[in-house]
This record gives C-alpha cells, sequence and structure tokens, in this order.
C-alpha cells in the first residue's frame, strides 16, 4: 500500500480524516493528519497550540484503483487528489507501455508520496501523529539535539528561534522543499 495526498478543504483536515475512517476500513484506507505542537505567545500570555503540519492536507495510505478514488471522491470537503505534474510527464515519456485505464490512470493522476518523504513524517510524528518537543542547545554554533523526534535529524533543522522556541526544519514532500516551524525546548549550558 503507498501513501496519497488529498487536497481538502482548509481547516477541515481532522472533519475528513474522521469521515474517511467512517466510510472505509481502516485496513484499505488509513487517513493521517500529522500536526505540530508550538508555544504561541499572545497578549503576555504563553500558550501551547497544535497546527496541522501541512493545512488543507489528508495523508492516506491505500492501494489507490479507480474504484478507492471514486469511494474517496465521495467524502465531503475532499477536492482532489494531489499530483507531481512533473513525475506524471516523465514518466509519460519514458515509453512506458499503457495497456489499460488503470495503468493511464496511474500515469496521470494517482501521484504517490515518496517512501523515504513519508518514512520522515512518521518518524517526525510518532505514533500520536503529533511532533512533540525536541530538546536542543547550540553549542559553537551547532545543534545538538538531546532528546525528541528531532534526534538524529540535525541536518534537517535550518534555524533556531530561541526566543519564541521554535526550530525552522526542511521537509521534502510531494516533490518539493516544505519549511516548518517546530517547538523546541532550550537547554542552557553552563560552561
Amino acid at each position: 500500500m503507498n501513501w496519497y495526498a488529498l487536497y481538502v478543504q482548509a481547516g477541515q483536515e481532522d472533519l475528513v480524516q474522521k469521515m474517511i475512517h467512517k466510510f472505509f476500513d481502516k485496513t484499505v484506507v488509513h487517513a493521517f493528519v500529522p500536526k505540530r505542537k508550538l508555544k504561541q505567545r499572545k497578549q503576555g500570555k504563553t500558550y501551547e497550540v497544535c497546527h496541522t503540519m501541512f493545512p488543507g492536507y489528508v495523508l492516506v495510505q491505500t492501494l489507490m484503483t479507480v474504484q478507492t478514488y471514486y469511494d474517496l471522491k465521495r467524502v465531503p470537503r475532499f477536492y482532489r487528489l494531489l499530483n507531481q505534474f512533473d513525475n506524471c510527464k516523465a514518466k509519460a515519456t519514458a515509453n512506458q507501455s499503457i495497456n489499460s485505464l488503470e495503468d493511464a490512470l496511474e500515469v496521470y493522476s494517482f501521484s504517490k508520496i515518496d517512501e523515504e518523504e513519508i518514512a520522515l513524517i512518521l518518524e517526525l510524528a510518532g505514533t500520536d501523529d503529533i511532533i512533540d518537543y525536541s530538546t536542543l542547545y547550540v553549542e559553537n554554533k551547532k545543534v545538538i539535539v538531546c532528546d525528541g523526534p528531532l534526534k538524529g535529524k540535525e541536518a534537517i533543522i535550518r534555524k533556531i528561534d530561541k526566543h519564541k522556541k521554535r526550530a525552522r526544519i526542511s521537509l521534502e514532500f510531494m516533490g518539493s522543499e516544505k519549511w516548518l516551524d517546530v517547538g523546541i525546548e532550550m537547554l542552557d549550558i553552563v560552561e
């Protein structure tokens, strides 16, 4: 089974996920809405908030067929299946033989998420589908993660905002680079 990205109404990702789990058995279609914890400051008070990692998208794991696609289209607030047009053109120009309607739809419509991309997203999100806080410190301009989902993944960290307690990370998603802010806890190193 492969992973696909559904484009849905922004702000309604959780509702679409619940509807998919209601209409489908989890062994046929598994829906996933990755989220991230952040600390947000409003009017002098700090709140812990949980934002969707990819607003407007629900990730589904399924064996995509024409029938599954049309069954998913019946889910309210589902707009379309996300495509990687560059990838589709490459397959079509590689003189790939298209023997059936399903082969044609696979080439032109059903763009699956790359295994490496989804593996990193699933690893970061963990079992509860939320990227939790990572504990880290900076030593000689080098970021060292002590604990949390970013441990061992220092290479994806692009920027640290100590004031807002956020780390900006870079992820590949559907062939393009996405930058996300995730929550962190900073350690003060005393020398």
